[in-house]
């Protein structure tokens, strides 16, 4: 796995090292130590491929202006040999350095060799991360905001391996607690509701269909209504369904029983069909989770006890009117918070403590990436002050915190149907737009930024569409040389690559040679986006570079065979990318 810019950047310092341990040794400068200095790729083109701030860190070491410094490098480095073909003094000091083709060449070839596994790096040595995402409550189906969080934290994963960690994806099922109290409380209410006389009524009249059954309780639910429901339950079509699905199965069977019983039957009923439905719904959105971690676990094993009796020996809890709490405050927090309630009962961070334990001392990860609703701002300070009290470096947990996402059709907002009680989840958004548009578009832009996503245009066939764009592209490289080869061309193993010197081919071929290092920003900021924004800069860099240099009408056959081989090695980092992003690419559109 090669890093071609990486690779020139080592080998410019050490030419640089070279030139002043020379001046060094002639008298020329002082034999002062050399301070840090930045080699970095400059964002105007004509300053060089690179540049370094050497001579301008230097001056207080050597006593003399950057200017005289950088000229004394600059008349002493020795490029020949090398991939750079020379070096300019600019400015007050500043030295920009200009690379050969051979360099060039060699990009295009490191791509050609590697092939599927170029942009692969070892940024990461092996370590063992665990990405929890989605863990989406089992009491009803994933939401928009479910659909965004799976596209980034599985295109995380998948950049994280590319970048040579040992990445693990992680779904956390919250199957106890309140929200489970809440799931069968709900169930419960809807089945009795069923049992009764308009409830059997309305079976009757709706005998074989489910959804128009759902719509018309929903419709009638409300007070004053002939199902009238509290604030603190589940509201949505889906307990309805649940509901009507269990009755239509075993009738009046946990009618007469008591009220535990029955909210059991129905949780031991749905849930599963619940977990299945999430497990179903993440395979068709190409999301496979390497472990589905269960809440009940935590509680079955005693962990939540375990944790407050920890915490308790540690001298971080303290008790008052009944309840115990977490001295927060020690550990930079505004307030302490309660780990156990006066009636007994765990607070809901508890299990949660329970659970980061378990990822990063019993499972032993070197580190814990999890990405949360901006609602959990508040939440994530309160978990690692626990962590730390426990002894975990908290700073191996990372957290990924993503905006909303408001759906937009016609430049209107797209809002739930007020008469179903539906919202657009991800099974739906999966019936209506490609699974291709739905994991680029939901990572078009960085998890932390507030995102619009139009579902006209994911649809739309056309270069205004950006993941239609970036796969026309490779399209169209695949179209080219399935033309030639019909008439009789022959698409060359090797080629010399030194004649690709047009702007645009070196502009396009800088830009592939970027790609182990975009996988490392990605990796190490935790932002897949950076892949999409470089996947749409490279199908534009194709685009020019396709319409400025005829490949078919090239002035040469040697000159053809050499830009046959850029289309294909472009052709094979656009591929690369979509793999990462698990987005197909397509040969004909």
């Amino acid at each position: 796995m090669s890093d071609q810019i990486k690779s020139a950047s080592l080998r410019l310092r050490e030419l640089i090292d070279s030139a002043i341990a020379s001046l060094k040794s002639e008298g020329k400068v002082p034999d002062a130590e050399l301070p840090e200095y930045v080699i970095e790729i400059p964002a105007d083109k004509s300053h060089g491929d690179f540049a370094a701030n050497t001579a301008m860190v230097c001056a207080r070491a050597f006593r003399m202006p950057p200017r005289k410094i950088a000229e004394l490098i600059t008349e002493k480095i020795n490029l020949d040999g090398s991939i750079f073909e020379r070096c300019e003094t600019a400015g007050p000091g500043f030295m920009n350095f200009f690379l050969g083709k051979k360099w060039f060449a060699d990009s295009v070839e490191t791509v050609l060799n590697e092939k599927e596994n170029y942009g692969k790096t070892d940024f990461g040595q092996g370590k063992r991360v665990l990405v929890e995402f989605v863990s989406a409550n089992p009491t009803g189906p994933m939401h928009i905001g479910n659909a965004r969080g799976g596209a980034i934290g599985d295109c995380l994963a998948s950049v994280l391996n590319w970048a040579g960690y040992k990445a693990e994806r992680e779904f956390y099922i919250n199957d106890a607690g309140n929200q489970i109290e809440k799931f069968g409380k709900s169930l419960s209410l809807r089945y009795m509701q069923l049992c009764s006389n308009k409830g059997q009524q309305l079976i009757y009249e709706n005998q074989n269909d489910t959804e128009k059954l759902c719509a018309e309780i929903y419709a009638q639910s409300g007070e004053g209504q002939d199902f009238e429901m509290p604030e603190d339950v589940y509201l949505g079509t889906d307990i309805i369904e649940h509901a009507a699905n269990y009755y239509r199965e075993h009738i009046f069977d946990i009618r007469d029983v008591s009220e535990e019983e029955r909210r059991k039957a129905l949780v031991d009923y749905a849930l599963p069909l619940n977990i299945a439905g999430l497990e179903r719904d993440l395979k068709k959105y190409r999301i496979i989770y390497d472990n589905w971690f269960r809440e009940s676990k935590i509680h079955a094993e005693n962990k939540t006890a375990w944790v407050v009796d920890e915490l308790t020996k540690a001298g971080k809890t303290y008790e008052q009117e009944g309840a115990v709490w977490f001295k927060a405050v020690e550990y930079g927090l505004d307030k302490d918070f309660v780990l156990r309630r006066s009636n007994g009962l765990y607070t809901y961070i508890v299990p949660d403590i329970a659970y980061h334990y378990d990822k990063l001392v019993t499972r032993n990860f070197d580190k814990a990436i999890n990405v949360l609703g901006a609602d959990h701002h508040g939440y994530v300070p309160r978990l690692k002050a626990a962590l730390s009290a426990l002894g975990v470096d908290s700073e191996r947990l990372d957290v990924v915190i993503m905006q909303m996402v408001r759906l937009v059709r016609n430049g209107e907002t797209v809002k739930l149907s007020k008469r179903s009680g539906k919202a657009i989840t991800l099974s739906t958004l999966l019936d209506e737009i490609p699974i291709d548009a739905a994991r680029f578009f939901f990572n078009l832009r960085e998890a932390n930024s507030q995102f619009e996503f139009d579902l006209d245009l994911a649809v739309e066939k056309s270069s205004q569409n950006p993941v239609y764009y970036v796969q026309y592209a490779h399209a169209r490289i695949c179209s080219l040389i399935r033309n030639l080869e019909s008439e009789g061309v022959e698409i060359p193993e090797s080629a010399d690559l030194t004649l690709l010197d047009n702007p645009r081919e070196i502009e396009l071929i800088r830009h592939i040679a970027s790609l182990p290092r975009e996988v490392d920003l990605a990796a190490k900021t935790y932002d897949p986006a950076k892949l999409t924004k470089y996947a749409i800069d490279l199908a534009t860099l194709f685009h020019r570079f396709y319409d400025a240099c005829s490949v078919r009408n090239a002035e040469s056959e040697q000159l053809r065979n050499a830009r046959l081989l850029l289309c294909i090695s472009v052709r094979q980092v656009i591929k690369n990318v979509l793999d990462i992003l698990k987005i197909d690419c397509p040969e004909k559109m």
